[in-house]
């Protein structure tokens, strides 16, 4: 796992995420959407409802808006544009495959610039099934590890937490995907500040990528987090965190 959660640790700090971004809120109320259309509109029983809430409320995301994004989803906005989520498989530099999420109103045209985003950097868009193998969905939860110990983690495992494992300085929680917010919500109670959760896509099999890759490797993530249609990127890169460090700075 070695700096792969680095490199969001270290993108927070830099301030080069979604909230310096103006889509934000289209990405989030997207997410919502989709969400609620899937599984319904209440977020008790509906995990990712509940984790693109949580997002958008981290966010600031006014409450409206949270709310008429979930009524576009269950179809009581009649006025609701068609949003479809696509999935996108490739390689990168290095031979790391990714995996991208994506929320789109024109299917043809993500697809499009999501391959061009991976032959500009030298890498190829796949066939469907070509990486997806590799990912398994699960709730994450990210905890400085600077400023707390395992001991401080116990309330997730007891909450139905898998496993706590560390990258570099940063505590990853691993739980089910319907368990997450039961997971946060444990730690939040026992005192413990929370980076970030979410329900990501976490690689089975990872590969270790040469220096010679990584600045490459991580501007191909950056355009694709980058593009207003693109809800989330995964990847099986593994990554020393020092590396990341310089690669950054």
């Amino acid at each position: 796992m070695a700096g792969h959660s680095k490199w969001a640790q270290i993108k927070r700090k830099k301030g080069a995420t979604d909230a310096k971004r103006g889509n934000l809120f289209t990405k989030l109320a997207r997410a919502i959407q989709v969400a609620a259309r899937e599984g319904g509109g209440d977020p008790a029983g509906n995990a990712a409802l509940a984790n693109a809430i949580q997002k958008a409320k981290e966010a600031r995301m006014p409450k409206d808006n949270i709310e008429r994004a979930i009524a576009k989803g269950t179809g009581t906005d009649s006025s609701a544009e068609q949003i479809e989520e696509v999935v996108y498989e490739g390689y990168g530099p290095g031979g790391v495959a990714i995996l991208v999420e994506a929320l789109t109103d024109n299917r043809n045209r993500t697809g499009s610039e999501v391959r061009h985003a991976f032959t500009k950097a030298g890498g190829s868009l796949g066939e469907p099934g070509s990486v997806a193998w590799n990912f398994e969905k699960k709730g994450l939860v990210l905890v400085d590890a600077d400023r707390y110990s395992e001991d401080d983690l116990m309330p997730a495992i007891d909450a139905g937490a898998e496993d706590v494992a560390i990258d570099d300085d940063v505590y990853e929680v691993i739980a089910e995907p319907s368990d997450l917010t039961a997971v946060r919500e444990a730690l939040e109670q026992a005192g413990v500040e929370i980076n970030a959760s979410e329900l990501t896509m976490r690689a089975s099999n990872r590969v270790p990528v040469d220096e010679g890759h990584v600045a490459a490797l991580m501007r191909l993530i950056d355009t694709l987090e980058d593009h207003d249609d693109v809800a989330a990127v995964h990847a099986n890169y593994d990554v020393d965190a020092a590396v990341l460090e310089r690669v950054l700075a």
